[in-house]
């Protein structure tokens, strides 16, 4: 979308009201209403349709940040609370492009679906549309939103989150956009060839951005995949876990980035070479196990232990189960019904909380509710938007089990109520 060439004073006043009424419609509709008293309870049931509620929350996350973008308004509309960041390196800079590609990556398998299933298929349209103006936007050196790709190193993330929802909705955001969009959408991620990677789960970003260049035909680089591919291996440290680096951490990064990531480069590659075709198997049989670690993790309640960094993440801890669901890829004995209820009761738990948004329907630093003091220096509001990966489920149809099945207890329920379940096994690499 270009800017408006207005050619009388009067004709731009009536042009900027029409924008701000649509907008203003657009984010109403985002932020309310108000989530049902009933619903508000300690999540230990589930809502009555879970893929209505689920729908409702992601446009509670995601749509002020579409919407906004899509109007060349999110700079200046969209707070940047960065509570611990340093003085001298604010993140005003990188919290746009950060919320933006998170939010693509968290809703690209629901865009994707081609389903007619009552009104998603037009709410689907309006979000595709959102997104493809908003590709324009960030991308056009002339847009008041056009966002930082170069500058510093926070932008490598974000940009590999965008060609990852990219990845992952092909055929609905990136296959219709103009010629001119895609050439500066592919040249806005290929600038980030200049920022260096830390030794640790960074290394997958750049790897994630020439997997895109590779499937959309672009020119890539083989040897950012290869050094992410390779070095993680080294990294691996048994039971379905990597190290984020030489050494393990007790943190979710396995689910934030490092499982889903390496999961999705490798899949998406098969059509483009085999050089790495000899890895998969062992990459997706660790993921079984992690997803199940991680289902086992969540507790009768919805909470989960709040280990390591990035905390405000919220849900987006469960990124990887949730992959895991949408890729038809769940453990042997964990149904996806199961998932759904347990994803639920953390998405109540993370994103229901009295505090979680501000009064222009924009989240805040916390895990329930406002908490800044679990901010690193690197948090920042846009930084938060990687709680929209636990909505990727949305990309299974509605006649799909994980929708369609009622409500299941999941491990941490049914043990703690008594339930004999088998137990638990680790992971034996062959």
């Amino acid at each position: 979308m270009k800017p408006e060439q207005a050619t009388t004073p009067g004709l731009s006043d009536r042009r900027d009201f029409v924008r701000r009424v649509a907008i203003g419609g657009i984010l109403a509709a985002a932020v309310g209403p108000t989530i049902p008293a009933e619903e508000t309870r300690p999540p230990v049931s589930a809502p009555p349709d879970n893929r209505a509620y689920w729908r409702r929350m992601m446009r509670r996350v995601c749509e002020p940040v579409l919407a906004h973008l899509a109007a060349g308004t999110l700079r200046a509309q969209m707070p940047v609370e960065a509570p611990t960041a340093p003085a001298d390196r604010p993140r005003g800079d990188f919290s746009h492009l950060e919320a933006f590609g998170r939010t693509v990556a968290g809703i690209a398998p629901w865009l994707e679906l081609e389903e007619a299933a009552g009104g998603e298929t037009e709410e689907r349209a309006r979000f595709r549309d959102l997104l493809r103006r908003g590709l324009d936007q960030a991308t056009n050196p002339a847009s008041p939103d056009c966002l930082n790709f170069t500058r510093g190193g926070q932008p490598l993330v974000d940009a590999a989150f965008l060609a990852y929802g990219l990845l992952l909705a092909r055929k609905s955001l990136w296959d219709p956009l103009p010629a001119d969009v895609k050439s500066r959408v592919i040249a806005a991620l290929q600038s980030t060839r200049g920022i260096a990677s830390p030794n640790n789960n960074w290394l997958l970003f750049p790897a994630m951005i020439e997997t895109f260049c590779a499937v959309s035909g672009a020119s890539w680089r083989e040897d950012a995949v290869d050094r992410a591919v390779q070095t993680h291996e080294s990294w691996y440290k048994g039971d379905g876990v990597y190290g984020d680096g030489p050494e393990f951490h007790w943190d979710y990064y396995n689910s934030y980035v490092i499982q889903p990531f390496l999961g999705t480069i490798l899949r998406a590659l098969q059509g483009v070479t085999d050089r790495w075709e000899s890895h998969l198997p062992r990459i997706l049989r660790r993921a079984v196990r992690y997803a199940a670690v991680q289902e086992r993790l969540i507790g009768p309640d919805g909470t989960f232990p709040p280990l390591g960094r990035s905390l405000s993440y919220r849900c987006g801890a469960f990124h990887h189960l949730a992959h895991q669901a949408f890729r038809n890829a769940l453990p042997p004995g964990v149904a996806p019904a199961e998932v759904r209820s347990a994803l639920t009761a953390v998405m109540r738990r993370t994103l229901e909380a009295e505090g979680t948004f501000d009064a222009g329907g924009w989240l805040r630093v916390g895990l329930a509710g406002h908490q800044p003091s679990l901010a690193e220096p690197y948090i920042s509001t846009g930084s938060l938007y990687l709680c929209s990966l636990v909505f990727q489920p949305l990309g299974l149809p509605a006649a799909h089990p994980f929708w369609r099945d009622p409500p299941a207890d999941w491990a941490q329920r049914r043990l703690w109520a008594g339930v004999d379940l088998p137990a638990d096994h680790a992971l034996k690499e062959s």
